[in-house]
C-alpha cells in the first residue's frame, strides 16, 4: 500500500524526500488527469492533494470522497493556506444533506 501526493510543486517535493510519489498540478487539467492516475494505481491506498488543488476539481474530488470507500482521500493545506483547514462542519453537512 502506498501514499500518492498531489499538489504544488514545494508540497510534492516535500514530501519525496519522504518517498511519497506524486505529481505537481497547477490547472484543472493537470489536477484531474494527476487524480485519475493516482485512482488508477490500486496500490493507492491513500491520495493526499492540497486544498487549492482540490479546489479546482472540487466537484470530481467531492464526488469521490462521498462515494468511494477506497483508496482514501485526505485534504491538507499548503503553504499558501496559512495551515487552515476546511470547516469539518461543512464537509459533513454537504456529505449528509443535513444542517448540523
Amino acid at each position: 500500500m502506498h501514499y500518492f501526493i498531489i499538489g504544488d510543486e514545494d508540497t510534492v517535493l516535500g514530501f519525496s524526500l519522504v518517498g511519497i510519489e506524486g505529481m505537481i498540478a497547477t490547472s484543472k487539467e493537470m489536477a484531474q488527469e494527476s487524480l485519475r492516475i493516482a485512482l488508477c494505481d490500486k496500490e493507492n491506498a491513500i491520495i493526499i492533494i492540497t486544498q487549492d488543488v482540490a479546489a479546482l476539481i472540487r466537484e470530481e474530488v467531492d464526488r469521490y470522497i462521498f462515494s468511494e470507500t477506497f483508496p482514501l482521500i485526505v485534504e491538507i493545506p499548503n503553504r499558501a493556506s496559512g495551515g487552515r483547514s476546511r470547516d469539518l462542519r461543512k464537509l459533513v453537512n454537504d456529505a449528509i444533506g443535513v444542517a448540523l
